[in-house]
């Protein structure tokens, strides 16, 4: 009995090895190949193609949504009454929006930065991918509360206003869930493990 799991210990491990081994080369090539010619640097915005995304341009987009939603929400606060409040409302949501853009900016470059060795044996970074997705439920909660607001609006300005920076935060969640998906589909070879511990 001991010898047949003594046996299989060994077979293991000699798969692992040899399963490292052949893939060593392939992770260490990778990156000559990223490096070649004169291309951009890591984080530029070239990287927002193909479902990628990169914390630069997320906190741009963002801070350019939160300057717009609070322009609606002053021009809505003047001490009218006729607007049905929806200032304070809006000033709420950039601010929290605001509040929340460091945060996943600094997820999304703690994936980036990954070190691809461990990504290939381990996977990608599971932890930060799961917080990503968390802020997303947070960032949809929001849309939905903007779409309300729209109904609320008094003028066509400001139905116009909100419905644009509704669109720019749909498509900003589009980008982060490409990067999720993206970054989960990544292969590795003991990601299924990782996974066990993360969930």
């Amino acid at each position: 009995m001991k010898s047949k799991k003594t046996n299989l210990l060994i077979v293991l491990t000699a798969l692992v090895s040899s399963l490292l081994l052949v893939s060593s080369s392939f992770v260490f090539a990778a990156p000559k190949v990223a490096t070649s010619g004169s291309e951009t640097p890591r984080n530029s915005k070239n990287d927002n193609n193909k479902g990628q995304l990169n914390a630069a341009s997320h906190r741009s987009t963002v801070a350019n949504f939160v300057q717009n939603l609070l322009f609606v929400a002053d021009r809505n606060t003047s001490g009218s009454e006729t607007n049905n409040g929806i200032g304070d409302q809006v000033r709420v949501i950039a601010q929290e929006q605001n509040e929340d853009k460091d945060v996943v900016a600094n997820e999304i470059e703690q994936i980036e930065n990954r070190n691809p060795i461990k990504t290939f044996l381990i996977g990608s970074d599971y932890k930060n991918l799961g917080a990503l997705r968390s802020g997303m439920v947070k960032t949809r909660n929001h849309i939905d509360q903007l779409k309300r607001l729209v109904d609320e609006a008094t003028t066509g300005e400001d139905v116009a206003a909100l419905q644009d920076q509704i669109k720019v935060l749909e498509e900003e969640q589009t980008k982060i869930n490409d990067f999720i998906t993206a970054n989960e589909e990544k292969f590795s070879l003991f990601g299924w493990f990782a996974k066990l511990f993360n969930k």
